[in-house]
């Protein structure tokens, strides 16, 4: 078996903060706010507002499916194409985001940027087509596992994503276990930059719920997710603490949005899809779950910890890089419903030991935005020099 690389895998953080006034960054990425609220729409907006409070100068290049626009949102400048219909592609089982891609190619040429940084790879096919033709470089923080399965599911996803790898300047990964997926399945050597959180805004506050209250941020309509598995769980979790309730992210049909509040007693759905009824749910909360398989990162469990609150995951990629000493979660295996009731229960126990909010804090830390910023600022010094 091949050995992964191990040198310059990881981007370390400067000692001092590295110098990016007047630096123009493009970021391209298929969708964002409010039509998707993932954590590569949450990585963007972070990364961005780190730069611009640096002095530099980012933007971003989306599409949808209304009309041509661009506009300040939140901070940042926000440039929509229009999404052409790609119902036929998706049918056959082409890659997703495909259509609007030369749209954002365009709209890097009509540019002064110094940056091309995109987060999906079709996008980074625009990026690298924009270094060829520009001579500026540019880079993809890939933000899955590059794994069999996956590049399989749809076609052309394992040579797009190996075209936008080979046309630029760098592949950053999330996560040690994303790092190993580049490198076994797609023989590519990725740089490691975690994704970061704002420690400021995600921080302790408040009284916990008098009840034991399990939240979980995840998209119960996304397969991977495994919100009917954190259900079943719950279930068992409530036949030894029935006064426990379970905060499940509310689906924007009012039809699923009704059916999960109908899984059982003690389940409600509220909107996180705000920052900050996220985060006010995170501090409420005695833990936060994330039963998912596939994660590379898991940047609500960070946002969590952030909050004091502590976290169960599976035991599987990225989720145990961050869930790394029994102080701050639990993790589980498996994909049967006891080991994760067992887990939540024990992360019960912990959320009432004083010392843990300290310890999940002090973890929350260690993946802060501003090492992240500092990190991608350094990538990119060092890409234009």
């Amino acid at each position: 078996m091949a050995t992964i690389p191990t040198s310059g895998r990881e981007t370390a953080p400067p000692s001092d903060r590295v110098g990016v006034e007047g630096l123009r960054v493009a970021f391209l990425s298929p969708v964002f706010w409010p039509e998707v609220r993932r954590g590569a729409e949450r990585f963007v907006h972070q990364l961005a507002a780190g730069l611009a409070e640096r002095g530099a100068s980012p933007r971003l290049i989306t599409s949808h499916r209304g009309w041509p626009s661009r506009g300040v949102e939140d901070g940042l400048d926000v440039t929509r194409n229009w999404r052409p219909p790609d119902g036929r592609l998706r049918r056959r089982c082409f890659e997703d985001y495909l259509t609007h891609v030369p749209l954002s190619y365009l709209s890097l040429l009509r540019g002064e940027d110094h940056v091309a940084h995109a987060v999906y790879p079709t996008d980074a096919l625009a990026a690298a087509r924009w270094s060829a033709r520009t001579g500026g470089p540019s880079l993809l923080s890939y933000m899955g596992i590059p794994d069999r399965r996956w590049l399989a599911r749809r076609r052309l996803r394992a040579d797009l994503t190996l075209r936008a790898v080979a046309g630029t300047g760098a592949v950053v990964a999330l996560s040690e276990a994303a790092v190993e997926g580049f490198w076994r399945w797609l023989g590519v050597e990725a740089r490691l930059i975690h994704p970061g959180v704002d420690v400021s805004s995600f921080a302790p506050g408040g009284q916990r719920a008098p009840a034991p209250t399990i939240v979980c941020a995840a998209d119960a309509a996304e397969p991977r997710k495994r919100v009917a598995l954190l259900v079943e769980a719950f279930a068992r979790v409530r036949r030894v603490r029935p006064d426990a309730r379970l905060l499940l992210s509310r689906p924007r049909d009012p039809a699923s949005a009704a059916a999960l509040e109908r899984a059982g007693d003690g389940l409600e759905t509220v909107d996180l899809d705000d920052r900050v009824a996220l985060r006010d749910a995170y501090r409420q909360a005695w833990v936060s779950a994330l039963p998912s398989l596939g994660e590379a990162f898991g940047l609500v469990l960070v946002e969590a910890l952030a909050c004091g609150t502590p976290v169960v995951a599976t035991n599987v990629d990225g989720m145990r890089e961050i869930v790394d000493r029994a102080e701050v979660g639990r993790l589980f295996d498996g994909d049967q419903p006891e080991p994760l009731a067992d887990a939540l229960l024990e992360a019960f126990e912990l959320a009432e030991d004083p010392n843990t909010a300290v310890a999940c804090r002090a973890r929350a830390k260690d993946f802060s935005s501003d090492r992240c910023t500092e990190r991608y600022a350094s990538l990119y010094r060092e890409l234009l020099g």
